[in-house]
């Protein structure tokens, strides 16, 4: 009944066998899987923000830093990923290595990065959407659009643009994981093209004089009624921490580890190759940005104050060249979609370990034999998220994505460590080099980016756990397959 019963690798190596998912992934449709996660909302709207209240035109080392904090936490993944590999990602990890009640708090956890991330990750393909329509002089009204809590009129009101998102990508991921890959394979070709469009094209208006201080001197910024230190190597780093969450997601390939064809090759490939990717075409984007339009043009209270809000589109619009700004909305709004379907995707191939274990109800873990894909999982799933994001302001929870992705990046580089103590001789088709270095590294970077999240985020993200283990003490200790040996 010990709450830090671990689970045997040949256990995991037993799950595989009899598991009724299709291995129908390759390499190349786990690259396209990271890479849909990552480049998202993110590197349309935080290089503004990244730029002007942190970093200046040094945002480009402010992505290298965070692609390095990344990469800590991804060469650890890439080593459980050669030995487990299976769905479930860091809890899988985390029931192999340290125990149960820990495998389900990060479990519990990792709810934050997928499923609040999918929420938030509806709610602003609906802001896209509606700004595509605009541009076609297309208005839906108010009520349609907005959740109750923000919504100015009387009667009923909901997000149904979010809604309705969520249920398509629903849809598209129960018909059986090839077609979800083909779809999002579709979608990271058309989004990696506008990211290569803006760099492109953005290189024929770059002022260079606006790269001129690269690392500005630290100065006072004013932000309504707050005013703190930007720039400077300082500024760096908490831009790093302000980025942060245009990287969330790359771990999603981990989850796809028992529909991968070769996974205990494939899936460490995927997930160093796709923040390799990603971490370049951050680092163009935001020099191309910084040197189209000047750092402090991004003001909010300046002489641009729609800026922030929308960098790059309006980068493009100062140069006179407003037609790129529809290229980029349509993009935008496209390619959240693939987002949204790797961080639910993501979420239910969890819920599918936790629910194979014993942890959540077993409903979670049944498999259509025509699709190979959890549809009842899938269907609960989509579901909740639907109806939170249509009617729930969740604009103070989105920081809590980041705070369980670095929860999970953080116990994912202590749990191959002590695996790799524990258990020296286990096969694995890729070790990370220098473990020790780069695990205290992982563990560093992330424990203080967290500490850098609003306390908001903390404090609502803690009471997330302790309901979580509230939940675990209930219902998950008792029902586990580890309690009930054959």
């Amino acid at each position: 009944m010990s709450i830090w019963r671990v689970k045997p690798v040949s256990a995991f190596e037993a799950d595989m066998k009899k598991s009724e998912l299709k291995r129908v992934l390759g390499k190349w449709s786990l690259t396209a899987i990271g890479i849909g996660a990552i480049i998202g909302g993110g590197i349309f709207v935080l290089t503004g923000t990244g730029a002007y209240y942190h970093a200046g035109p040094a945002l480009a080392i402010s992505f290298i830093i965070a692609g390095i904090a990344c990469v800590f936490a991804a060469l650890c993944y890439s080593e459980f990923a050669s030995i487990i590999p299976v769905e479930g990602s860091a809890y899988a990890y985390a029931y192999g290595t340290i125990g149960e009640v820990f495998a389900w708090i990060i479990g519990w956890g990792l709810i934050l990065e997928y499923a609040m991330g999918s929420m938030t990750v509806a709610v602003s393909w609906s802001g896209y959407f509606n700004k595509l329509l605009k541009m076609f002089h297309i208005h839906l009204p108010d009520w349609l659009t907005t959740e109750p809590a923000s919504y100015t009129g009387t009667g009923f009101s909901m997000n149904l643009p979010a809604f309705l998102i969520v249920l398509l990508v629903i849809s598209i991921l129960i018909r059986g994981t090839k077609s979800a890959a083909k779809a999002n394979n579709m979608i990271v070709v058309l989004k990696v093209s506008a990211v290569l469009f803006i760099i492109i094209a953005g290189l024929f208006f770059i002022n260079t004089a606006n790269w001129s201080p690269f690392i500005p001197e630290v100065t006072q910024i004013v932000d309504k009624h707050t005013v703190h230190n930007a720039y400077g190597f300082a500024g760096i780093v908490s831009g790093a921490a302000a980025i942060f969450f245009a990287y969330v997601g790359f771990d999603a390939v981990s989850t796809q580890a028992g529909e991968a064809i070769n996974p205990k090759k494939d899936v460490p490939f995927a997930i160093i190759t796709s923040l390799m990717i990603c971490t370049i075409l951050y680092i163009l984007v935001s020099l191309v940005l910084t040197g189209m339009m000047n750092y402090q043009d991004f003001n909010p209270l300046g002489k641009y104050p729609e800026a922030i809000k929308a960098p790059v589109a309006y980068a493009f619009d100062i140069a006179g060249q407003a037609w790129a700004g529809y290229i980029i909305t349509i993009a935008a709004t496209i390619g959240l979609i693939s987002v949204l379907m790797v961080m639910i995707m993501g979420q239910s191939r969890i819920f599918l370990g936790m629910s194979k274990d014993g942890l959540i109800p077993s409903v979670f873990s049944k498999i259509n034999p025509l699709s190979g894909t959890p549809k009842y999982n899938l269907m609960i799933l989509g579901g909740v998220i639907a109806t939170v994001a249509a009617f729930t302001p969740i604009n103070k929870l989105a920081d809590m994505t980041s705070f369980g992705t670095l929860f999970a990046f953080t116990m994912v580089c202590i749990a191959v460590w002590i695996l790799r103590k524990k258990e020296p001789n286990l096969q694995r088709t890729f070790r990370v080099p220098a473990l020790p270095v780069i695990a205290v590294c992982g563990i560093a970077i992330n424990t203080y980016l967290m500490i850098n999240l609003s306390k908001d985020a903390q404090l609502l993200s803690m009471g997330w756990l302790a309901i979580g283990v509230l939940i675990y003490f209930a219902y998950s200790k008792r029902n586990s397959k580890l309690n009930k040996p054959l």
